[in-house]
């Protein structure tokens, strides 16, 4: 799993106990039986809260449907599963899919592409957000619906802004000026940071910020060792050497401590998962949100991630199938359903501007975000390119054993060959 997504799914799991399972359900597949009712399955990773948010949008569409019938079922490990169930007749019927995952799965013909069945029913694309669609997407084809949208915004605690005399940063400038205003050291150790920099997988957003990109159009070689690249390690470096942070600041706070929610650190680069974290541990906080902060030439940029639904080409019952994910996902009061019950912005775009989203000072941020918000890179040798790559070169450049200029280097040179071997386009 990327880096960035397992800090990521980390954060929902203290919001709403939503955890990758470590129990696991029977795998099961759909069936017609002698009453004429279709039975479908479906597979996720969700349990916890996670799990009876997916069985309040079963239970909804089963009464509305008495002819189909599904049942969630949760999935430890479900990429191996699932490409085991697909060619042994024991495929689920839909699946809750991370669409990161698309670039390097729909190449292997185990997912169902959907176009056919949008133009059917005379749904259009633009119905779901473009970024959605387009992680979803592979050599023209789409392969699901986009169930929700995020995508990382500046959190920063109020109390600290207001304390330092400072408005919350709209330029790497002002970021820069914040976080070590905002930094607080006593006896030399560093007690509050003025920003998080634990998470460098957030170097392709600050890169695109610097309007630099992490791989070439044609997904052949690695683009960050640029002038742009050392630009944006010349902040960290900046930042880093101006006492801002420290690696393992936030790690060493101790097991499940939430160093934002606590107060130990005064602004972080995060997204929407962690609105309901903040509200329901950060006792003593009183945070707001702003985009994130736009870089030297002035160019915005944020990582849009999020979720989808996909069928499985080897599902029995694709048809019913269809009008499962339909139902939820292209259908705005259903997506709004789903939205009120897990606190995700939809990737239904008429359903993610009701006044729910719109109106609510924590959301609207995160929705002004969104509109300038892009994918990571579609390449199917991306994501192994930056865990394995980039990110553990980057680490060791934040904590001080080498230099910027060897860090995108090094990461350039395994990243190039990591690029070549994952590739399937």
């Amino acid at each position: 799993m990327h880096a960035t997504l397992t800090r990521r799914l980390a954060a929902a799991a203290l919001a709403v106990a939503t955890v990758i399972t470590t129990g696991c359900a029977s795998s099961g597949t759909a069936s017609s039986s002698s009453d004429g009712v279709v039975r479908l399955t479906f597979w996720g990773d969700w349990s916890g809260e996670g799990e009876q948010q997916f069985r309040t949008m079963t239970e909804a569409f089963n009464k509305s449907h008495p002819k189909i019938q599904v049942e969630y079922v949760v999935q430890e490990d479900i990429l191996t599963k699932f490409l085991t169930a697909s060619t042994s007749g024991q495929a689920p019927d839909v699946m809750f899919w991370d669409r990161w995952r698309t670039a390097s799965y729909a190449p292997k013909n185990v997912l169902l592409p959907l176009d056919d069945l949008l133009t059917k029913d005379g749904i259009p694309k633009e119905r779901f957000y473009g970024e959605a669609v387009r992680e979803l997407t592979h050599d023209g084809k789409l392969y699901g619906l986009p169930l929700t949208v995020d995508a990382r915004a500046l959190f920063y605690n109020k109390a600290h802004l207001k304390e330092a005399g400072i408005e919350p940063p709209r330029t790497w400038d002002e970021l820069e000026q914040a976080a070590v205003k905002l930094t607080k050291r006593e006896g030399g150790k560093l007690v509050r940071a003025g920003l998080s920099m634990d998470d460098t997988g957030l170097f392709s957003m600050y890169l695109r910020q610097a309007g630099g990109q992490m791989v070439t159009d044609d997904c052949s070689r690695t683009a960050f060792n640029s002038p742009q690249g050392r630009q944006v390690l010349g902040l960290w470096d900046r930042m880093a050497k101006a006492g801002v942070y420290q690696s393992g600041f936030e790690k060493g706070l101790g097991e499940g401590t939430d160093a934002f929610a606590t107060g130990k650190v005064s602004m972080i680069l995060t997204g929407p998962w962690n609105i309901t974290t903040y509200k329901k541990y950060g006792k003593d906080l009183d945070f707001g949100i702003v985009p994130p902060p736009a870089g030297p030439q002035g160019d915005k940029a944020s990582l849009m991630g999020g979720f989808g639904l996909v069928i499985p080409r080897a599902s029995k019952q694709q048809d019913a199938a269809w009008e499962f994910i339909k139902w939820w996902a292209a259908e705005k009061d259903n997506a709004m359903l789903w939205a009120k019950t897990s606190l995700n912005i939809p990737g239904n775009v008429e359903a993610a501007q009701d006044p729910f989203f719109s109106g609510d000072p924590f959301w609207k941020p995160i929705l002004e975000t969104l509109e300038f918000a892009e994918i990571r890179p579609t390449c199917a040798g991306y994501p192994p390119m930056e865990e394995e790559s980039v990110i553990p070169n980057l680490q060791l450049f934040l904590e001080g054993k080498v230099g910027a200029e060897q860090a995108l280097a090094q990461a350039q040179q395994e990243g190039d060959r990591v690029l070549k071997d994952n590739n399937l386009n």
